[in-house]
This record gives structure tokens, C-alpha cells and sequence, in this order.
């Protein structure tokens, strides 16, 4: 019986040490944050890596699945993210739930008839 407490409290242990620095990560920066520039050379790039991992990301996603989307062609998973961009581009109010709604309804509905 004791060994099953001990366990119990490690994990407690181990959820509340987590949390702890997840937030004092968090409070440092919000402490710091008014103290920075993010008009820098160094922000501007580390904007334009963020945007170049997500837009890699995105294409590898599209062009070299894993898992279930294997399954969809190539043309109709391009047909698809263009569909999405044009919905995207069109709206003037809500633009990527929109793209992101119609994108998914899509592959949804093509894996449900194929």
C-alpha cells in the first residue's frame, strides 16, 4: 500500500514542479516583455525562420504525407489547399477559419466517398 502513495505523490510532485517552471517561464516574460525591441535584426529574422518552418512544414504535409492522407492524391490535395487559399484570399472577415473549415470539410468529404 505504501509504494502506490508514494507513487501518487511523485507524480504530484513531478505535475506541480512542471507547472512551476512553465510559469515562471511564462512570468519572466511577461516581465521582460516591455523591454524589448521587436523592431531588432534579430526579431525580424527570427519572424521570417518562424514563417519559413511553418511553410515547410505545410508543403512536406502536402507533398510528402504520413499516415491516413497517403491515401489522397497528390493533384487532389493541391486541388484542395488551392481551393483554400481562394477561399482565404476572398474573405474579408474571417478568412483562414473559413480557408481551414472548407479545407477540412473537403478531405473529409473525399475520404468519404473514396
Amino acid at each position: 500500500m505504501m509504494p502506490n502513495i508514494i507513487h501518487g505523490w511523485q507524480l504530484a510532485i513531478a505535475l506541480g514542479g512542471a507547472c512551476l517552471g512553465t510559469y515562471f517561464c511564462r512570468a519572466i516574460g511577461v516581465i521582460l516583455s516591455g523591454h524589448i525591441n521587436q523592431d531588432t535584426e534579430f526579431f525580424r529574422w527570427l519572424a521570417a525562420v518562424t514563417y519559413a518552418m511553418v511553410a515547410a512544414l505545410t508543403i512536406r504535409l502536402i507533398l510528402l504525407p504520413v499516415g491516413m492522407l497517403q491515401n489522397v492524391s497528390v493533384w487532389m490535395r493541391i486541388l484542395i489547399c488551392i481551393i483554400s487559399l481562394g477561399v482565404m484570399v476572398s474573405r474579408p472577415q474571417r478568412r483562414l477559419s473559413a480557408a481551414l473549415l472548407v479545407g477540412t470539410g473537403l478531405m473529409v468529404l473525399y475520404g468519404a466517398t473514396h
